[in-house]
């Protein structure tokens, strides 16, 4: 009694496995249906052998195929993917062209402060002959512009680092140096 079972248990087992074979082609097939289905944005495009030449060396005028569309403007439309690689190009240069300012609108504006107070520190009509500080505030001002002179330095060298670094990156002249 038990052997009977077990062969009509094998039986039933072989049988159900049999009915649930599928090939890879028809899971891949329902896979894509599926994905199809479900797509909330574009199709991506997919190339396949068909879409490619037969012979790649081959005269591309003497091929039966369309030719690109063109764009408005006169230039050929372009791949999406290329599009948004160029897009991200933009974003970056944009990022690496506003360190860059700000970084020479911050040396202008410490260049500007050292101006004034020296110009505040040395009037133009005072005599040749006082050459040092003639008061403690004046000296202090002075210390206080030589700190800022070493700032100021400091500054310079790291906005040429940024455009040094701009411009192995890949960057356009008019990025690293607006």
């Amino acid at each position: 009694m038990q052997r009977t079972f077990l062969k009509v248990l094998a039986i039933a087992l072989l049988m159900s496995l049999s009915a649930y074979g599928q090939s890879l082609g028809d899971v891949a097939r329902e896979n894509r249906a599926n994905a199809a289905a479900n797509a909330s944005g574009p199709a991506p495009t997919v190339i396949t052998n068909k879409d490619l030449p037969k012979d790649p060396n081959a005269d591309p005028s003497a091929s039966d195929e369309q030719p690109p569309v063109a764009a408005p403007g006169g230039k050929k439309a372009s791949h999406p993917a290329a599009d948004q690689h160029t897009a991200q190009q933009q974003r970056v240069a944009e990022q690496w062209r506003k360190q860059i300012v700000a970084q020479q609108d911050k040396i202008a504006e410490l260049q500007a402060r050292i101006d004034q107070i020296n110009a505040s520190l040395h009037p133009a009509d005072r005599s040749a002959q006082f050459e040092g500080p003639s008061s403690r505030y004046q000296a202090q001002q002075s210390q206080h512009v030589a700190e800022m002179q070493i700032q100021l330095d400091g500054q310079k060298r790291k906005l040429s680092e940024m455009q040094e670094e701009a411009r192995r990156a890949g960057m356009h002249t008019t990025v690293y140096d607006p």
